[in-house]
C-alpha cells in the first residue's frame, strides 16, 4: 500500500464490516424463527458469528498497531482492490438475508485480514480473489 493512511483505511474498511456483520447478527437474534419463540439461528451459529465480528475487530486493530510495517511491505497494486472488495463486503453484509452466506463471507474476511496483516504480498492473492467470486456471487441480479 502507498502509505500509513491506506492500510488504517483498510482497517477502518474492516472495522465497518465487523459493524455490518454485528448488525446483521444482533437483527437475526431478535427473529423470531416461523411459528415459534426461539430466534431464527441456533446458539452456536450466532457464536461463530459473534466470534468472527471480534476476530474482524481484532485483525482490523493489528493492521492500524502494523501500518508502518505494512507500508514498506509492497502490497503497492492490490491497496485499490482492498478498498474496494471490503467496501462490497461490507455493503453485502447489510443486506445478506441468509446465516449461511453472513458465516461464510465473515470467514473470507477473516482471511483476508490474516494475509493482509501477515505483511507478504504474495498471500493476499487467493483470499482476495477468493472474497471477490463470493460477493459477485451475492451480488443481486442486474
Amino acid at each position: 500500500m502507498a502509505d500509513q493512511h491506506d492500510i488504517e483505511a483498510l482497517g477502518d474498511s474492516l472495522s465497518a464490516c465487523a459493524d455490518a456483520l454485528h448488525a446483521q447478527l444482533m437483527r437475526a437474534l431478535r427473529q423470531r424463527a416461523p411459528g415459534g419463540t426461539a430466534p431464527s439461528m441456533t446458539q452456536g451459529t450466532a457464536q461463530a458469528l459473534f466470534e468472527n465480528e471480534v476476530q474482524l475487530r481484532q485483525r482490523a486493530n493489528s493492521l492500524y498497531l502494523d501500518s508502518a510495517k505494512l507500508a514498506a511491505s509492497g502490497l503497492g497494486g492490490a491497496q485499490q482492490q482492498l478498498l474496494e472488495q471490503t467496501r462490497r463486503a461490507r455493503d453485502a453484509v447489510a443486506r445478506i438475508d441468509q446465516v449461511k452466506d453472513l458465516v461464510d463471507l465473515s470467514a473470507e474476511l477473516l482471511s483476508l485480514g490474516a494475509a493482509v496483516a501477515s505483511g507478504k504480498p504474495d498471500r493476499i492473492v487467493t483470499p482476495l480473489e477468493k472474497l471477490k467470486h463470493h460477493l459477485d456471487a451475492l451480488a443481486p441480479p442486474a
